[in-house]
């Protein structure tokens, strides 16, 4: 979750590490800092705040040809400078930058008290550094060999670099968290995710879990598990189509909720050949798809959400059944699964710790692995079988807008795929063909939708500034999409807002409705067998005192509703992904007249890297 970078090379160091550091930013924002190298030994400079405000403790005069620098989110120990990273042994011989978690490291931190350390921060990392110091100090001498020996006895996740006062060596390590080496003309660049990389950089290596690297004059790469040095594999690196820039939008979010109707036109671009549909990640594994009875799906968060939506769509097409997982918990219970099912991981980032762990427990099992992913090249698409790229470009917003549609509509591509090769007959033929004419011209739909609902749904937002307590109900494919509002919701604006299947109201949720909460109720469905039942739930839910705010398609429920958003009427199959829109921009607008930072919710990080 936190930013590391580290760089190595002929330029100066502390002005590349500043700016590779400023583009992972998103990643962590409670504190920055930075080590780097010079005559008398490692300079370190850091505090709490963003990346500016450390420039500003800098002398940018100064120059270094080796720099290591950390962007936090705080697990162990809360934001403030001597939690701050890089951290320094006191006598100034190594530096650290970490992104993960060390379980075991009270037990450490005990041993080590004995032996006389004595700590500055409350830290798991100041753990691992003076347990890597340790061995270094005592026993071997040499940084590369004593790191070795210290993750011997680590339990936990980490990617890390480390920096030494007597050369220019960087010694990284990797178990679970992300890591990845840029190299370009004799200079290296290390960094947590390669979208920090500079522009010149086109070579990139991905060590493997449970790695130990020593960059010097060239990239060294130890196995762990394999006791033995092992192959460096180099490839090109693949640079996303979004540049980092707000560009005419003053958030990153409200930047991102209006390109997707381009990213949806992106991500249907080339996957349609008249009525049929084609995925070029998935060619060659029809069979598996056509023989199978049950997918398990493992996500989390708002991928969750979408894995929800393509349940309804891979049952109701295919005759499938599908099982929707918390990544989270997958692993701690019984998994039902056995040699050639199929498992289906959703991760906008490819590096969502829980994910990948629950993933590959499924793989070890002899599960076969799809990848539904928006990162080329990482994690996640390195571990799977086959899958489908969202190309969405890079999500900067905390609260995923265009990355979840992207997934719901990438899903949907890849029910009707599973459908055609299985030549079941889930939906028939005049269906498909209305609904893959509407898939084709979704990028319109989309424009239209965000035409009519961003000044409506600006105003409601501003009169219901002071409201604290939201209801979101939906039924079929719009279920998920209420749990999706309500986690907008509750990320950006920190309200109680709960997601609900609208026929569940009277199983208990009911008995949280009075006359202080808003109730969003999203009747976006084209059956009006599901326009009727939601009329009803309206009603129930205003005898109550309710403030009800309709998401509506029909009109002709708006007389019950203190507010009305009216969007298009589309294909049921569709309507998730334009009932999201207006609840997006509803949680955007509520936390910009709440004064909240819309980019960076509090507490929270884009890419969950640790457990």
């Amino acid at each position: 979750m936190c930013g590391i970078v580290g760089y190595k090379g002929s330029r100066n160091a502390i002005n590349i590490v500043l700016n590779e550091l400023e583009k992972l930013e998103y990643r962590g924002y409670d504190s920055a800092g930075i080590s780097y190298k010079n005559n008398s030994g490692i300079i370190t400079a850091k505090q709490p705040g963003c990346i500016t405000d450390l420039r500003l403790k800098i002398n940018r005069r100064k120059r270094s040809k080796c720099a290591i620098g950390h962007t936090r989110w705080a697990t162990h120990g809360k934001p403030c400078k001597r939690n701050a990273h890089p951290h320094v042994t006191l006598d100034g011989s190594l530096s650290i930058v970490h992104n993960g978690i060390i379980e075991n490291y009270l037990t450490l931190k005990t041993e080590l008290v004995e032996k006389g350390y004595r700590f500055n921060s409350d830290t798991d990392t100041e753990v691992l550094l003076y347990l890597i110091h340790d061995y270094y100090s005592k026993t071997t001498g040499d940084v590369y060999t004593a790191t070795k020996l210290a993750l011997e006895r680590v339990v936990g996740a980490y990617a890390f670099i480390l920096m030494n006062s007597q050369d220019n060596i960087l010694v990284c390590g990797r178990k679970g968290s992300p890591l990845a080496i840029g190299e370009y003309e004799g200079d290296f660049h290390i960094a947590s995710d390669p979208s920090a990389f500079s522009d010149h950089v086109e070579n990139v290596v991905y060590p493997e879990d449970n790695s130990v690297i020593k960059i010097d004059k060239k990239i060294e790469v130890y196995n762990m598990t394999k006791q033995s040095l092992t192959y460096c594999n180099i490839q090109k690196l693949h640079r996303q189509l979004f540049k980092i820039e707000k560009g005419e939008y003053e958030h990153f979010m409200k930047k991102e909720i209006f390109e997707q109707s381009k990213c949806l036109d992106d991500a249907v671009r080339g996957r349609i050949d008249g009525y049929n549909i084609k995925l070029g990640g998935l060619l060659g594994h029809e069979k598996m798809f056509a023989n199978t009875d049950h997918i398990t799906i493992i996500a989390c968060g708002t991928s969750w959400n979408a894995g929800l939506i393509a349940k309804y769509y891979i049952e109701e097409f295919c005759d499938i059944k599908v099982s929707v997982e918390y990544a989270s918990e997958f692993r701690y219970r019984q998994p039902f699964l056995q040699a050639g099912d199929i498992v289906i991981g959703i991760s906008q980032s490819g590096e969502t710790a829980d994910t990948l762990a629950a993933l590959s427990l499924a793989k070890e099992r002899g599960a076969f692995i799809v990848g539904i992913c928006n990162v080329v090249n990482s994690s996640l698409s390195r571990m799977t079988n086959c899958g489908v790229y969202l190309r969405a470009g890079m999500e900067i917003g905390v609260a995923s807008t265009k990355a979840f549609t992207s997934q719901v509509v990438c899903l949907l591509l890849l029910s009707l795929w599973i459908e055609q090769n299985r030549g079941s007959e889930g939906l028939e033929t005049k269906k498909r063909t209305e609904l893959v004419s509407e898939i084709k011209n979704i990028s319109n739909g989309i424009s239209r939708v965000l035409e009519l609902v961003d000044k409506k749904t600006q105003l409601i937002a501003q009169d219901l500034k002071d409201k604290t307590k939201f209801m979101f109900m939906g039924r079929k494919f719009n279920y998920p999409v209420a749990l999706e509002g309500a986690l907008k919701m509750k990320e950006l604006c920190y309200n109680f807002a709960e997601g609900f299947a609208a026929a569940e109201l009277k199983h208990g949720p009911m008995a949280l409705v009075d006359e202080n909460t808003i109730v969003v109720a999203i009747n976006n469905d084209s059956s009006e067998e599901q326009m009727l039942k939601m009329a009803n739930n309206i009603k129930e839910v205003k005898a109550r005192g309710a403030y009800v705010i309709a998401i509506d398609c029909w009109g002709s429920i708006t007389g019950d509703c203190d507010e009305s958003i009216k969007i298009s009427k589309s294909n049921s199959y569709l309507s998730p992904i334009f009932s999201v829109i207006p609840l997006q921009l509803l949680a955007y607008y509520s936390a910009i007249f709440r004064d909240k930072n819309v980019d960076r919710p509090r507490n929270l990080a884009k890419s969950v890297t640790v457990e």
